[in-house]
This record gives structure tokens, C-alpha cells and sequence, in this order.
């Protein structure tokens, strides 16, 4: 039996690395001022980003960086409280939470020329969240909806511009679905 739970566990991690995908920030440009001042915004909303995943960005290491920031660094383009600091050259960020995620040029004036990007990771899926249902005798007030759309769909498997995850990355069954069918060959 342990080394059926051995084998799982091995299993799992070695699917956890096939999955995961890295996106260039920037595409061939890389991280630098855009010519569009929406361009790495509108390339996230195209990407679908998961735990696991990691974000390259690669820019001049003498003449630009990259900080991590909070919304309000975001916004403000504030690089005195930045929440990481890299200044490699070819910065590997692994997304490792679902939820935002705030990245501005360490550059203050190319930060406010809109170098600046906001990501959005999806929460994990094989992760569920279950809660009992309201008791019949108790009142409970309507919960707040979501009224915008939150689409489930595979990526395409086509490159956008900038997106160079791997492509064999869309076509891996979900880990759930692998070893829920290991775990019936092991029962």
C-alpha cells in the first residue's frame, strides 16, 4: 500500500510540472514600454494563467526591472513599496495562488507610459469548496452574486502574440480526471 501511495505522489508531481505552462511576458519585445498602451492587459485577458504557471519577463538589467506591487502600486505606479524586486534581465515568476497579480517596470516613467500588468490566476480545480446547506430554521440573508461571466473553456490551442506556453500543455487531462482513474486501478 505505500508504495501505491508513493507511486500517487510522484505521479502527482511530475503531472504538476507537465502542466504547468510559462508565458513571455512581451512576446519577442519582451518587457519594455508599449507601443499600444494596453498591450500586456489586453494579452493577459487572452491567456488563461494557473497555479503552477510562471511569467518571463525578459528586459536590459541596467536599464529596467521588475517589481511586484500591490493594486494600489498598480495604479499609482509607486516603486517605493513594491512587494518583490527583480532585476535579473530574465525574471522567472511561478504563480503559485489563484486571485491578482500586479507587476510594474521598477522604471517610474515607463511604469506611467503604461509598462504595467495586471494577471489573473484561476483558482485551482481540483480544489472544491463544499458548505453544508442553511438551516430550514434559521433566515439567511441573500448572499451576493456574481453578474459578470466567468468562462470554463480550454485556451486555443494556436499562439497569440507574446503567448508561448508550451502547446502541448492545453492537450494534458486534468490531474483530478488522472488519478481518479489511477486510484480505480489501484482499488
Amino acid at each position: 500500500m505505500l508504495h501505491r501511495f508513493t507511486f500517487l505522489v510522484c505521479l502527482l508531481v511530475i503531472i504538476d510540472t507537465v502542466c504547468a505552462r510559462e508565458f513571455v511576458v512581451g512576446g519577442s519585445k519582451g518587457w519594455t514600454v508599449p507601443s499600444d498602451h494596453h498591450l500586456y492587459n489586453q494579452w493577459a485577458e487572452k491567456s488563461r494563467f494557473q497555479i503552477s504557471d510562471s511569467l518571463l519577463f525578459v528586459y536590459q538589467p541596467n536599464k529596467d526591472s521588475v517589481l511586484q506591487v500591490t493594486r494600489d502600486g498598480y495604479d499609482s505606479c509607486n516603486t517605493e513599496a513594491a512587494i518583490a524586486t527583480f532585476t535579473d534581465g530574465h525574471t522567472s515568476f511561478k504563480l503559485d495562488r489563484s486571485g491578482p497579480y500586479y507587476f510594474i517596470s521598477g522604471n517610474k516613467d515607463n511604469c506611467q507610459k503604461n509598462q504595467k500588468l495586471v494577471i489573473i490566476v484561476m483558482a485551482d480545480r481540483t480544489t472544491t469548496t463544499s458548505s453544508p446547506p442553511p438551516s430550514p430554521s434559521v433566515e439567511s440573508s441573500p448572499s451576493p452574486s456574481y453578474t459578470g461571466t466567468f468562462e470554463i473553456t480550454p485556451a486555443p490551442s494556436q499562439e497569440t502574440p507574446g503567448n508561448t506556453a508550451s502547446p502541448s500543455a492545453s492537450s494534458v487531462l486534468p490531474s483530478a480526471f488522472i488519478v481518479t482513474m489511477l486510484l480505480s486501478l489501484f482499488s
